[in-house]
């Protein structure tokens, strides 16, 4: 019987948060905690991490996930198995070909690529049988345009690494998250004093007439956790705005 099935939900379960001092892996702590549920955080910002304070963690850790031996060494410590595994960590990369330098892009492709795998090599024997390694893509290299070239290919590569981790780490499950637009604090560092004019944008032409927040993803993350009928899926979460 399944978690959800018997009505405990999150009650009780350990969920690592990676990539958890703010937006998206922030919020999907919080609502862990809410439910009853524990969590430990890890971030790259030693600072930012000290906000975990706020929902008592089991524990914290400061490290770039990008970097597999840290990845490594975090599960290794890890005092006992968990229920789940969240990453959010990682950012898009937007330029076009000219203003490429080419050392850079390829360790950036490398880097979330080389994390995906730590993260289901090293975390894989701490998680129980039917908890999800869960990741976090994006939607927005599915239409080609100019300096979307790294995204794109990273878009298109997680949902083929997911389905085919979801069968060799069985019957741990893995699932993929891939998220539009998301009014974070990623994202108005990114768009800067554009942020505004974009969430107007949205506001106005996205079918459910809103912007897509942290939290909506968080549901989506706490439902992929409680449902263990789901793996090797990539679910969207972008308010409708593949449509457009």
């Amino acid at each position: 019987m399944s978690h959800e099935e018997n009505g405990s939900g999150l009650a009780g379960q350990v969920v690592v948060v990676i990539g958890g001092s703010s937006g998206m892996g922030f919020e999907t702590a919080r609502r862990v905690r809410a439910e009853g549920g524990q969590v430990f955080m890890t971030g790259r910002n030693a600072e930012r991490l000290e906000r975990a304070a706020e929902i008592r963690p089991l524990g914290t850790a400061t490290f770039d996930a990008a970097d597999p031996d840290a990845v490594r060494a975090f599960f290794q410590e890890l005092p006992h198995p968990v229920d789940h595994v969240i990453s959010t960590a990682g950012g898009p990369s937007y330029l076009p070909l000219a203003e490429m330098d080419l050392g850079e892009t390829s360790r950036h492709f490398g880097d979330r690529l080389a994390m995906t795998l730590a993260i289901a090599k090293y975390g894989q024997d701490k998680v129980r049988a039917g908890g999800t390694l869960l990741f976090i893509g994006g939607t927005g290299g599915r239409r080609p345009g100019v300096g979307r070239t790294v995204i794109a290919a990273l878009t298109a590569a997680l949902p083929a690494l997911t389905a085919n981790l979801a069968l060799e780490l069985a019957p741990v499950r893995v699932n993929l998250i891939a998220a539009g637009f998301v009014d974070t604090p990623l994202s108005a560092s990114l768009l800067g004093d554009r942020l505004e004019a974009r969430r107007e944008e949205l506001r106005a032409t996205l079918p459910i007439r809103r912007v897509v927040g942290p939290g909506d993803v968080a549901d989506l993350a706490l439902h992929i956790m409680r449902n263990e009928a789901l793996t090797g899926a990539t679910y969207d979460i972008d308010g409708g705005q593949q449509l457009l």
